[in-house]
C-alpha cells in the first residue's frame, strides 16, 4: 500500500506558499514541517504528500513521466485547482475537460519547479 509522496523543491519557502494555497482546495492542510521538508494530509491526519529539499543537497529536478495525482470533490473543485496553481505561478500542461472516460474530468500543471500535477474527479 502507497503510503505517501515527496517532490523536490529548490525553494522550500516559496514551494510551501504554493501547496499551502493549492492543496487547500482539495481539503489538505500543512500537517508538519522542519528546516528540510513540510508535509500536507487531512486535517488532524497524517502526512501523506512532502515537499521537500533533497537530502543529497543537490539541486531538485523534475521526473520525466512522474505526476501526481490529487482528486476533487466535483468538477467545479478541478478547475478551481488548476486556476489556483496558474494564479500562483504553476504553468498549464492541459486545461480542464472531460477525457479518458465518459464522466472523468480533469485537468494537468506544473509546480513552480516543474512537478507535473494532475487533478481529476469521476463520479462514483
Amino acid at each position: 500500500m502507497l503510503l505517501g509522496i515527496s517532490l523536490g523543491t529548490n525553494d522550500l519557502s516559496r514551494a510551501g506558499a504554493f501547496y499551502d494555497r493549492l492543496l487547500s482546495t482539495v481539503g489538505m492542510v500543512r500537517t508538519m514541517e522542519d528546516d528540510d521538508e513540510i508535509g500536507y494530509g487531512s486535517p488532524g491526519g497524517p502526512s501523506c504528500f512532502w515537499i521537500l529539499k533533497p537530502f543529497d543537497q543537490q539541486p531538485a529536478t523534475r521526473g520525466n513521466g512522474t505526476q501526481v495525482t490529487f482528486k476533487a470533490a466535483n468538477n467545479d473543485g478541478v478547475e478551481e485547482f488548476y486556476r489556483t496553481a496558474l494564479v500562483l505561478g504553476g504553468v498549464d500542461e492541459g486545461t480542464p475537460g472531460y477525457r479518458y472516460r465518459p464522466r472523468y474530468f480533469g485537468a494537468y500543471c506544473r509546480d513552480l519547479d516543474g512537478n507535473k500535477l494532475h487533478i481529476m474527479y469521476e463520479p462514483d
